[in-house]
């Protein structure tokens, strides 16, 4: 009998597959309690739910649902580019900006070559990697984020690709734009730059820059960005990279088409014209976020101090006490496989959600 596994290439089976949140509904089925009673706090979600505005279009948008959508997504890209200052043959569009991420990976590695990421960062960068049979360099973090001395000194010949995260997910890390722009400099023109900018929007309006502005010097540069978080869409699963136009002209190639559905491409649209909403949700996270520090150094539980919609907190025997709170109805993030077995990550949500976490936890310890 012939083993299935084996009729994978070894660089595939060697991946360890993304482990997302647990669902409520999972967590309902396993400790039997009602899904109304439990709060999530494991995805980074928006707990404001979606954009008035988007949620309407893509009602609107179903009525088409028998239609392919627009393969080349041309009315957002026309709302991006008006916005952001870029062509149309500068953005490319993806089923969430993991799909970018992927397509990056198939565009620009193979086999013989290898990318560059830190740490504690992103466990897409080195999945999409090794999907592709590239070997993937991890560099030690600095501070629980990038050490981007020690990223430059870790590319080699093969180096096709480094990924970079602002702010970090899963530590909520963010590194001066400055430091990134002089990190640009140096780098290979043969090595594409991803900086992953998904949580952006949650930036103080102090420490946000306007990276679009980069393509022109930096033609090695992409920029990726998501309506997962801050425009509350993460169901419909819908992103975007920006880039030279050789470097989006590349992904077209290898990117599947029609990947962005009918409804995702309707309320993407519709989410750029929320400025309310966005508002919003930024004022809502910076004030969630402060419950969630000072609660938990009320309770004298550490953190990373973090620019996400998320908080890293250290709390000892992780696997321990996320059981706990799971047994309470509260479901975090452990982060055991990215190489912090005493943390967990908690998503800011609402001030109730936020309360009856610091709850949990403190019955948990």
């Amino acid at each position: 009998m012939i083993d299935c596994c084996e009729l994978a290439p070894p660089h595939v089976r060697a991946i360890a597959p993304y482990q997302p949140g647990k669902p409520v509904s999972e967590l309902a089925r396993e400790f039997g309690l009602p899904e109304a009673a439990i709060v999530k706090l494991a995805s980074n979600e928006n707990p404001l739910g979606p954009s008035p505005l988007a949620l309407a279009a893509a009602q609107d948008a179903l009525v088409d649902m028998a239609l392919y959508p627009d393969g080349a997504g041309f009315a957002l890209k026309a709302k991006l580019s008006a916005r952001l200052g870029v062509t149309h043959d500068q953005i490319v569009l993806g089923n969430g900006s993991n799909d970018v991420l992927d397509i990056a990976a198939q565009a620009f590695l193979s086999p013989q070559t290898s990318s560059v990421h830190a740490q504690h960062a992103f466990a897409v960068y080195p999945i999409a990697t090794q999907t592709v049979g590239a070997r993937s360099i991890e560099v030690p973090a600095k501070d629980y984020g990038h050490d981007l001395a020690a990223m430059r000194a870790a590319i080699r010949d093969d180096t096709r690709v480094v990924w970079i995260a602002n702010p970090n997910n899963p530590t909520g890390t963010f590194l001066p734009w400055g430091e990134i722009e002089a990190f640009l400099e140096t780098v290979p023109r043969q090595v594409l730059v991803v900086l992953d900018e998904a949580y952006g929007e949650y930036l103080p309006p102090a420490d946000r820059c306007d990276t679009a502005a980069w393509l022109a010097r930096f033609p090695n540069l992409l920029i990726t960005r998501t309506f997962s978080k801050a425009y509350g869409l993460a169901g419909l699963r819908v992103g975007y990279g920006l880039g030279h136009p050789d470097v989006i002209d590349l992904m077209n190639r290898v990117r599947h088409p029609f990947n962005v559905n009918l409804p995702a491409l309707a309320a993407a649209e519709a989410a750029l014209d929320d400025g309310e909403f966005l508002a919003r949700s930024y004022a809502l996270n910076t004030a969630g976020m402060a419950q969630l520090t000072a609660g938990l150094a009320e309770l004298g539980v550490g953190t990373v101090p973090s620019k996400g919609n998320f908080l890293l907190a250290k709390v000892g025997d992780a696997a321990r006490i996320n059981l706990e709170l799971l047994k309470r109805g509260v479901i975090v993030r452990p982060v055991a496989n990215y190489g912090l077995p005493e943390f967990l990550r908690v998503s800011v949500g609402l001030a109730g959600q936020n309360a009856r976490f610091l709850d949990a936890l403190k019955a948990s310890l």
